[in-house]
């Protein structure tokens, strides 16, 4: 029988010859992945399991990327918690400091992730591995614990919508433009565990860094998943990042859908979600006068190189708006000295920009660059529901890179057409 990508992968991992959306199955798990605010609760959960040993030193994955370097006593213990249980157990993938980043850019960028993979992670964007092919979904901590134990986790099979995307991208226009989109049509609850399957001419032709912020946001619909076929383009990125030969799944031609969206790319323009909800889109050009306060560039959705580079294009020989304040958090130490290297961070400081360690910074209202009452920040963050950067009286405006950049120069929302 038929299945799609999502559905051949789960059958593999519960040793099945086939699955159908609403099976209960229990699955082998390649990587586990938790970290310094989720991670603590699950080690406490595997203490009481009874196990000595975790399921396998090399697929459990942890990463201290929330609020480091600690921004408190509380930050500092947790930290301490994930440090030790990491060297009890002898993993062999702990990061921390200068060897760490945002979770979900360290792991496909050390090759820790692969297409056909079944990944777990404490944190709900798990689903941006996605991208490579891979299934990948958020959990609980409690359920973490359990699989750091035993290696594996039970899962309803999904029921999937797929989405295909055709024609033209307009300039500024990308992956995080089309995602916002998406759940504007959709809703934050319209793909609700659902597998959310991006494919298309339109999507087959973005890079990688693009991919993976579509993947990543799929749970801002409420999917389960999202998920893109491997091709070329993702094999390229694999290649030299691992000496494991990948398993590729593709979706059978006759695989059944729940519901089929055709998506046209050609006449939509940057968008910008409005406060509180991703879903509360229109595009940038239809922003009005909404002066801000803080832009911040980075996080597991936008703080790729790439990322960097289009907003450095934006910001070249211009100034961030007097009064402003431009916070730049590259997603990795290796992006970080790329970034560097190609004069991309002496382009942010000369636009005034603060550079913060790689990190998950003020996404979650963590760290580095919370918001005040009545405070307004553009950001290329994933969620901006009330309070999450911050005050419950501050706003969040989700943008790409280059609308972040042109509305540091403008002071308020705006687009690179205007500068």
């Amino acid at each position: 029988m038929s299945m799609t990508i999502t559905e051949k992968i789960l059958a593999v991992h519960a040793g099945l010859d086939h699955v159908s959306p609403g099976d209960l199955i229990e699955a082998k798990v390649d990587v586990a992945l938790a970290n310094d605010i989720t991670a603590p609760i699950a080690i406490k959960v595997f203490g009481e399991i009874g196990v000595e040993k975790v399921f396998d030193t090399g697929k459990v994955v942890l990463v201290a990327d929330h609020f480091v370097p600690n921004k408190d006593i509380s930050s500092a213990e947790q930290v301490k918690v994930v440090r030790e249980f990491a060297r009890q157990q002898g993993l062999d993938n702990y990061f921390e400091g200068g060897n760490s980043g945002v979770e979900h850019v360290i792991l496909p960028e050390k090759g820790l992730v692969l297409p056909g993979q079944l990944v777990i992670g404490a944190d709900s964007h798990t689903c941006t591995y996605g991208a490579l092919g891979a299934f990948s979904t958020g959990v609980g901590s409690t359920d973490l614990g359990a699989v750091m134990a035993t290696g594996e986790i039970w899962l309803k099979v999904p029921s999937a919508i797929l989405l295909k995307y055709e024609g033209s991208l307009q300039p500024y226009v990308g992956g995080k433009d089309l995602i916002l989109h998406t759940i504007g049509l959709l809703g934050v609850e319209g793909a609700l565990y659902r597998s959310m399957e991006f494919t298309g001419s339109v999507i087959r032709g973005l890079p990688m860094y693009q991919r993976f912020t579509m993947a990543n946001m799929a749970i801002e619909a409420g999917g389960k998943n999202g998920i893109i076929e491997p091709d070329e383009t993702t094999l390229a990125y694999v290649a030299g990042r691992t000496s494991v030969k990948p398993d590729i799944f593709r979706s059978d031609p006759d695989a059944e859908y729940e519901k089929i969206i055709e998506i046209n790319v050609d006449d939509i323009k940057p968008q910008v979600a409005f406060p509180h909800l991703p879903s509360n889109v229109r595009p940038v050009s239809e922003a009005g006068n909404v002066p801000i306060d803080q832009v911040v560039i980075g996080s597991c959705t936008n703080g790729w190189l790439e990322d960097l580079r289009d907003a450095a294009t934006i910001l070249k020989g211009r100034k961030a708006s007097p009064g402003l304040r431009l916070i730049i958090m590259p997603g990795s130490p290796l992006i970080y000295r790329q970034a560097m290297k190609e004069g991309i961070l002496e382009t942010f400081l000369e636009a005034g920009a603060v550079i913060g360690p790689p990190s998950c910074g003020p996404c979650l209202g963590g760290h580095m660059g919370i918001l005040a009452s009545g405070e307004r920040a553009v950001a290329t963050t994933n969620r901006n529901f009330v309070g999450r950067m911050g005050h419950h009286e501050s706003e969040v405006y989700l943008a790409n890179p280059f609308v972040a950049a042109a509305s540091a120069v403008l002071g308020r929302v705006g687009g690179p057409d205007e500068l």
